[in-house]
């Protein structure tokens, strides 16, 4: 098997897999409609803090929101590797395209209470439960082999730099025109996804089950393979400590901060600054071994904590420019050698695994980081989802040290043996 560092290429390696015209339509596709979620997902943020000025509320809509990732994954992987999935991915932002815009109409006529916001919360959650592994596994099928890892490098830049422009571009249009119209740019983006997907066309047909797809096998898959199983733990981990600048944003900005609720967009441009960085100045470097994974994840939780305890808003901006490194490096080389790792016909199945530790964690963390934030104050909310990733990290680093000590012991008893060969010849 080959690993993700051999698989990247370089610097050299990944430009030109940025313009294979059979993949930069798709990836361009996903960073508008990345962009576009953003602006919604601020929009959202604001929308029902000013309306309730509750933490819980928060973790409430953001638990609506990617709740349907964890309770739908037995279906979207089995649907993801039963059909085809150019189709699923179109026709689930279609139907993002309707919910979005139902939200739009319901936010300019005065309709958008929280009840009804946390409702098409819940819609656009399971549109994107359907969509996210079937994306993951489609991008596999526009490249070659060897360009695999460097292909999912991109999509996660397509993620990151989204995660930059949608929140400070939200940022200004919630400023000057309200979040109805942050809704409605959302709703015109995920037309760019559909654009992308149908201008693309797989080098290979996709491979489907011979029998019937179970999810329950992959789950099986899983749990024999533990190095499979750590690299799910250590993707939660990572995306966990990244709650709290998204749920708690707005409450942070104004509460601990003391500044207007829409710099809760440049929080979390600050994050997709230092993942954009990441991806463009060691993602090509990255084999994802054990080492480094436990030095960008220790890397996260380290920003992460830096944030939560941040004294003004440079420090916090720095932080989450560190949190972004982190969590970009640890995302990349963790999900590289996972997808590498799996054959075609249950790759679906294993990235909706993926998609329950990548969004699924997030309805937890949300409504953690909500009650947590009203009970014992956003710092400390804020700290308590990043301890994950730090007790992840360590972990890591003292399995390396024991199978360091292992491999020692071997090659010591290999040598005695060889000695006492030696010993015996002589006599």
């Amino acid at each position: 098997m080959s690993s993700a560092g051999e698989e990247l290429g370089g610097t050299r390696g990944t430009l030109v897999v940025l313009r294979d015209r059979n993949l930069a339509p798709y990836l361009l596709g996903n960073l508008v409609s990345t962009t576009g979620t953003w602006f919604h997902t601020l929009a959202q943020a604001i929308l029902v803090y000013r309306l309730t000025e509750s933490t819980v509320a928060l973790g409430v809509v953001f638990f609506a929101q990617f709740s349907s990732v964890l309770l739908l994954a037995p279906w979207t992987g089995t649907v993801a590797d039963r059909f085809d999935r150019r189709h699923v991915i179109v026709t689930s932002q279609l139907a993002a395209v309707l919910l979005s815009a139902g939200l739009t109409v319901a936010a300019a006529t005065g309709h958008a209470t929280t009840p009804v916001v946390i409702a098409f919360a819940v819609g656009l959650g399971i549109t994107s439960a359907f969509a996210t592994p079937a994306m993951m596994a489609f991008v596999t099928s526009l490249v070659v082999r060897r360009q695999l890892a460097t292909a999912l490098a991109l999509q996660s830049v397509t993620f990151n730099l989204g995660r930059v422009l949608g929140p400070l571009g939200a940022a200004l249009v919630i400023d000057s025109a309200g979040t109805t119209a942050a809704f409605g740019v959302n709703t015109l983006s995920y037309l760019g996804l559909v654009i992308g997907t149908l201008l693309v066309h797989p080098l290979v047909p996709q491979e489907r089950p011979r029998e019937r797809a179970r999810f329950r096998e992959s789950v099986e898959l899983v749990a024999r393979d533990r190095k499979l199983a750590a690299l799910l733990c250590i993707i939660a981990a990572v995306n966990l400590a990244t709650d709290p600048a998204t749920t708690l944003g707005p409450a942070f900005v104004t509460e601990v901060l003391g500044r207007e609720d829409s710099l809760a967009g440049v929080l979390v441009a600050a994050f997709g600054v230092g993942a954009v960085i990441a991806a463009f100045a060691v993602a090509h470097r990255l084999r994802g071994t054990w080492v480094q994974l436990a030095t960008t994840l220790g890397l996260a939780g380290l920003g992460a904590t830096a944030f939560a305890f941040a004294p003004n808003v440079p420090v916090a901006l720095a932080a989450l420019v560190v949190l972004g490194f982190g969590y970009l490096a640890t995302n990349t080389g963790a999900t590289a050698r996972l997808q590498v790792s799996v054959a075609d016909a249950q790759r679906g199945r294993v990235m909706a695994l993926w998609s329950i530790a990548f969004l699924g964690v997030r309805p937890i963390g949300s409504l953690l980081d909500g009650i947590l934030a009203s009970w014992a104050g956003l710092r400390i909310a804020a700290f308590a989802i990043a301890i994950p990733a730090i007790l992840a990290a360590v972990a890591l680093v003292v399995a390396g040290v024991r199978s360091g000590r292992r491999r020692t012991s071997a090659a010591g008893a290999a040598a005695t043996s060889r000695m006492s060969d030696v010993r015996r010849g002589l006599e």
